[in-house]
């Protein structure tokens, strides 16, 4: 490998990213204080069985390679495209897991989705709650009062309506915090969103920091100047100074698209961009292989009906896997198993035809 590439596609765990290559002057990041990295565990969705096999059974073609070595040294987003299926999700969980980046940010995207939905979210309600329970407190008996300022303590806190109780980063404003490692950011299908929403991250990717409002107005309200607030994925507190985040490592963002839109100029020329195509032979002979352990006769029969059938562009790679998986395990006899087949792959039976697998 390139002396710069520290991905390789293995899915063997490493350390390599400790020795990715320094940043471009224009993409150094110096944000304190040092976070170390979330252990998975961390997070229960991170250990969920999908996603560590997602991880573990990921197969990347030399390109995907080259271009996430390239939007890791460049500190760039990573925007893969290609039709459904063909694993764009399925790279930031992988990359995580070799370079041991932690648990992946994942934020889906609607139509309706804001920049401020990724960064934080602050629920304004819960706090007026909190100040009217703390009023009646007042009223109460002085037993009731020191029992609320005993659990005051507990939490750490000085008051339960503090706006940093009622504020939770999101996963795109956990991932720009100041972590020793990169933190692996999936935004998951960005061309459904909001015309407005790829120019809005602009500013955000480019300058790798953002404000938090409602901290920054009450900053004094805090000796040092830091509030405690909750990150994505977990329940744990980190400190933010005076309402500011700036990132040190800046985060693997993975963007993925399904090619519904186009996007502005000045957006694409911030990512790198890869573009994945539907497998060949050979790589789906080996997905299989990494998901289900050496194809039989009969799965690579069900391949080769797949590659047949595959013109149409509307059929996905995790098709393929259920009819072999399903198929393998039914006892069917040839006939009833591709009759099988073909119903788990409706794109494959032939409706417009006729034609079987």
């Amino acid at each position: 490998m390139p002396h710069w590439s520290v991905y390789t596609g293995v899915n063997e765990p490493h350390d390599g990213i400790d020795h990715l290559p320094s940043p471009p002057p224009w993409r150094a990041f110096d944000g304190a204080p040092v976070l170390p990295r979330p252990a998975d565990t961390d997070d229960e969705a991170a250990v969920s069985p999908d996603r560590v096999h997602r991880a573990s059974a990921y197969v990347a073609a030399p390109e995907t390679v080259r271009l996430v070595n390239a939007a890791l040294c460049l500190r760039r987003p990573l925007l893969v495209t290609g039709p459904p299926g063909t694993g764009k999700s399925s790279l930031a969980y992988a990359v995580a897991r070799e370079l041991r980046l932690g648990p992946v940010l994942r934020w889906n995207i609607t139509s309706r989705t804001t920049l401020t939905d990724g960064l934080y979210h602050y629920d304004p309600l819960s706090r007026l709650y909190a100040a009217r329970q703390s009023a009646e407190v007042r009223t109460t008996t002085p037993a009731a009062r020191q029992r609320t300022a005993a659990f005051r303590r507990d939490r750490g806190r000085r008051s339960a309506n503090d706006v940093e109780n009622h504020l939770r980063l999101g996963p795109l404003g956990t991932a720009l915090l100041p972590y020793d490692r990169p933190r692996a950011l999936l935004v998951d299908e960005i061309d459904k969103s909001d015309l407005d929403l790829p120019n809005d991250l602009l500013n955000v990717l480019e300058e790798g920091q953002y404000e938090v409002p409602e901290l920054v107005r009450t900053a004094g309200h805090y000796g040092d100047g830091r509030a405690r607030v909750f990150a994505d994925g977990t329940d744990r507190p980190v400190a933010v100074n005076r309402g500011r985040i700036r990132c040190r490592a800046f985060p693997f963002v993975v963007l993925t698209s399904n090619g519904e839109r186009e996007f502005p100029p000045a957006f694409l020329r911030r990512c790198v961009r890869l573009k994945l195509r539907r497998p060949d032979r050979t790589q789906l002979t080996e997905i299989v292989r990494a998901h289900l352990g050496e194809p039989d006769d009969q799965a690579r029969d069900l391949i080769a009906g797949f590659l047949k059938r595959a013109g149409s562009g509307a059929l996905a790679t995790d098709q393929l896997l259920n009819a072999i998986y399903l198929t393998g395990v039914a006892g069917l006899d040839a006939e009833s198993l591709y009759e099988l087949a073909a119903q788990l792959m409706p794109y494959l039976s032939a409706a417009a035809d006729g034609d079987g697998i």
